[in-house]
């Protein structure tokens, strides 16, 4: 086998690949030889129809096939002797293909870059520290109590966080629009689900009042078509309804799953949860950080294959999370290759680290983890033995661990600086930036 290697570009290469013709003829032999055993021809035997025969009719197919396998395992063949590491499937353009000649073709596919991740000491990572006081603890008692508000009719009114049922006809240029009326929609004033003042043109009113509201869409609203324009709503009150907190008793404590009886096991219980949620806020926001530095302090050229890979993940995950009969080829793929370049970058800079310092999960820290995971549920052994007999889910569980590991060698390294906060900065979510 003769074997050619062109560099097209900094990732793309153009193999010519020879394969002899007496390698293609051993494999049609073998494979006719496999069809006579079993061929069955009208006025011969099983087993016994002259080669002649089986020739005739079936050496075209089986040329076929031997030249398909053979361009497949040549190509694997060659990419080892050349040393070279496929991001994805080649393109095979055949140069000769004639019988009794060599085969000769040319396969043009990209390589995984070749790089070493450098730059530690340029990432720089504030790393937040912050304890749950009990103010926070009351905070979120108050926030799980509206949760699970109630709401009763009341003849008065109303005002911010009542729930209103209500009629509703928009119109633009006086023609009512799709999606714009609705019957006995309940709606909570103050809660932001309609466009700018519409809930709060409803504060004052009563039960049986018409209201006339006229309003304008937002500039950035999803329906490109209603962007920007004016429209009346004419909405109807049916009922005005005020919310009633429940009372922090056993009730509302067994809603939540939670052993412990009484007001302060319940308080110890919702401080655990939001202790996890604080250490998770922390170490994902110090992850964030390492991996924007390492990404800032390693450009490189991502394979067009494997970037091609990741927009199709993210169109199908997009589908999955928001529905409709949409299919995921049917969405745009600049909606997704910002995000899809930063994910296969990343994983290439991750796993060139992974490399470079020989890194493995730590078991101890994979069990620490699924552990924590765990502590979530009401039975966190079952969930233990469940995530140990799930190969799969150890395989991931151990994918984050190793992740982990990254951020930690990065950190020993890096620019880090500790800075104390309070609860609700640590787990507030980072701001994406915005488009100019």
């Amino acid at each position: 086998m003769q074997v050619s290697v062109e560099n097209t570009s900094a990732l793309e290469r153009r193999m010519t690949i020879g394969v002899p013709a007496e390698r293609i003829e051993t494999e049609v032999n073998k494979r006719l030889q496999q069809t006579a055993r079993k061929a069955k021809i009208p006025g011969f035997r099983p087993g016994k129809v002259p080669m002649s025969v089986i020739r005739q009719r079936y050496e075209d197919g089986a040329r076929q096939e031997a030249l398909g396998d053979l361009i497949q395992a040549t190509f694997y063949e060659a990419v080892v002797e050349q040393k070279l590491n496929p991001a994805g499937a080649p393109s095979v353009e055949p140069k000769t293909f004639e019988k009794g000649k060599d085969l000769e073709y040319i396969a043009t596919f990209e390589v995984f870059p070749e790089f070493s991740v450098a730059g530690f000491e340029s990432v720089t990572v504030e790393r937040l520290s912050a304890d749950v006081a009990d103010s926070d603890l009351d905070n979120m008692l108050e926030i799980l109590r509206k949760q699970n508000v109630s709401f009763e009719v009341v003849d008065r009114a109303a005002a911010n966080e009542d729930q209103l049922n209500i009629d509703f006809v928009g119109k633009v240029d006086g023609e009512a629009f799709a999606g714009g009326s609705a019957t006995g929609t309940q709606l909570v004033l103050g809660s932001g689900r309609m466009i700018p003042g519409f809930e709060e043109g409803l504060v004052g009113a009563k039960a049986g009042e018409e209201r006339v509201l006229n309003l304008t869409f937002p500039e950035d609203y999803q329906n490109l078509e209603l962007a920007g324009k004016a429209a009346e709503f004419t909405v109807t009150v049916n009922t005005v309804s005020a919310p009633t907190l429940p009372e922090l008793n056993e009730t509302f404590f067994n809603q939540f799953g939670i052993k412990e009886t009484g007001i302060e096991g319940f308080r110890t219980e919702v401080r655990k949860n939001m202790e996890r949620e604080l250490r998770q806020a922390i170490k994902s926001k110090v992850k964030n950080q390492v991996m924007d530095g390492l990404l800032a302090a390693n450009p490189i050229e991502v394979p067009k294959a494997l970037l091609e890979n990741e927009v199709n993940r993210l169109r199908v995950q997009a589908v999955q999370q928001f529905g409709g009969n949409i299919k995921p080829d049917q969405l745009p793929a600049e909606l997704f290759e910002e995000q899809a370049k930063r994910r296969v970058e990343l994983g290439l800079i991750v796993a060139e680290v992974v490399k470079q310092f020989d890194l493995k999960p730590d078991e101890a820290r994979v069990r620490e983890l699924i552990q924590e995971m765990a502590s979530a549920y009401q039975e966190p052994e079952q969930v233990v033995a469940w995530y140990y007999k799930n190969e799969q889910q150890m395989n991931e569980v151990r994918s984050v661990v190793l992740e982990e590991q990254v951020v930690d060698t990065v950190l020993q390294k890096a620019s880090v600086t500790d800075k104390a906060v309070s609860y609700e900065e640590a787990v507030k979510p980072v701001e994406a930036p915005q488009a100019d």
